[in-house]
């Protein structure tokens, strides 16, 4: 409890036994007067007079609690003289509730003048928005923390604890509650006083309800605005992955076939001069791999993998996707246990772009595809039996492309191309991606 909450309880212990040490000596004067020194003057010296005892009683029956009262007040006033009387404080709420700047702090004002109004340990104001009550001011500040909420319509007291019913309008607004100095229990005219305080407060705990429901108000629409913008980042996030996802599968894939198909259509102009045979033959051909690249482009854009991938599996889609290669391809075995989709579409890929990059830079005449699967791990080896890589650059953007297919995987990819005896580039792969197997 505060300071001023203590010192306001010391104070009405001391006024409580001044108003009833001022009854006590009524009761002795009176009894004096009344009784001995009337008895004296109608002649009954002996035994009192059951007539003047009788009316001595009546005198202080009716005289007794004013006279109490009055003293209370005058020591409370004598004891406290900067403070008001709680009748005073009920009477100034309207005016404190008027001052300045007021209206935002009206719950935290109620809440100090119950606590030192009624010298009790704690007072808190409790407002309904939507159907639960939300603590919005406590005097002194932090006390009553560890009790549980109180009921709206529950007003019977709970050990020290009272809490009183708020409405205007008869609509339910909130709840007042203190807790009492357990040394000093409150009267009934206490009792009075805060349902009366619960009266006055209607309209103030009616503003401070609208002022809480906009503010859950506005904390909802925030949170609805954050949620919008980190959906629109996840949108955009995931178009532009798939972007750089399609970008990469026209690059590995269909882009090797084009480059085929560009290769063979030099070789054929070259034919025209000696063999028009032959060089008709490569231009029949072109059109079936042009058709071919022609369905890839539309499968991939269309978020799908190669048709011959998902119908002959991994090594019969390399086989198809190289036929019509300037350089031989030979594929090594010629079936392979199905894979995972995923799995499968990278090692499709690897596999076009090593078959690309030799035939564009190796000048190489024979390239070989080794599928190996093993202890739940696929291994495909693209060799070439060209020139090699530069030791300066030995990895170039494509490569780099196969790189983060690979390693989004949990697989490894190795280059080994620099000692002058073609080039083999090895791609590894477990037959479960990481996302299976629950790792992030």
């Amino acid at each position: 409890m505060g300071n001023l909450g203590t010192l306001s309880a010391v104070a009405r212990r001391g006024d409580s036994l001044a108003g009833w040490a001022a009854a006590a000596v009524l009761t002795v004067a009176v009894y004096v007067v009344m009784v001995v020194v009337g008895g004296q003057l109608v002649g009954r010296t002996g035994t009192p007079d059951l007539a003047l005892s009788v009316l001595a009683t009546l005198v202080v029956a009716g005289v007794l609690e004013p006279v109490r009262a009055r003293a209370q007040a005058y020591a409370a006033r004598r004891l406290s003289p900067a403070s008001s009387s709680p009748y005073d404080l009920l009477a100034d709420f309207p005016r404190q509730l008027a001052a300045p700047g007021s209206h935002r702090q009206a719950p935290a004002v109620i809440a100090r003048m119950l606590a030192t109004g009624l010298g009790v340990q704690w007072a808190q104001v409790w407002v309904l928005t939507g159907d639960r009550l939300s603590l919005v001011a406590t005097y002194p500040r932090g006390d009553g923390q560890d009790e549980p909420p109180p009921s709206l319509y529950d007003n019977h007291p709970h050990g020290v604890v009272r809490s009183v019913t708020v409405a205007h309008a008869q609509r339910p607004l909130g709840v007042l509650r203190v807790r009492e100095d357990p040394s000093r229990p409150m009267t009934p005219v206490e009792e009075r006083l805060l349902g009366g305080l619960a009266a006055q407060a209607g309209m103030v705990l009616e503003t401070a309800q609208l002022r809480e429901e906009l503010s859950l108000r506005l904390e909802e629409l925030s949170s609805r605005e954050l949620q919008l913008r980190r959906t629109r980042e996840r949108l955009v996030t995931a178009q532009d992955r798939e972007r750089r996802q399609l970008e990469r599968d026209i690059h590995d894939g269909a882009q090797q076939q084009l480059v085929a198909i560009a290769i063979n259509l030099k070789l054929a102009g070259a034919l025209l001069e000696t063999d028009t045979a032959q060089a008709y033959r490569v231009l029949e051909e072109q059109a079936d791999a042009a058709a071919d690249a022609v369905r890839n482009l539309s499968d991939l854009s269309a978020g799908l993998l190669p048709e011959s991938l998902g119908r002959e599996g991994l090594a019969g889609a390399v086989r198809a996707a190289t036929a019509n290669n300037p350089v031989p391809v030979q594929v090594h075995p010629s079936s392979l246990e199905r894979l995972a989709p995923a799995v499968e579409a990278t090692l499709y890929f690897c596999v076009l772009e090593a078959v690309q990059n030799a035939t564009k830079h190796a000048d190489a005449r024979r390239i070989d595809v080794r599928l190996v699967a093993e202890h739940a791990r696929t291994t495909v080896e693209v060799h070439d039996d060209g020139r090699g890589i530069a030791p300066a650059r030995p990895d170039g953007s494509g490569l780099a492309n196969l790189r983060e297919r690979v390693t989004a995987l949990g697989g490894e990819l190795t280059v080994d191309g620099t000692g002058g005896e073609g080039t083999t580039v090895r791609v590894t792969l477990p037959h479960v991606a990481p996302a299976e197997r629950g790792v992030a």
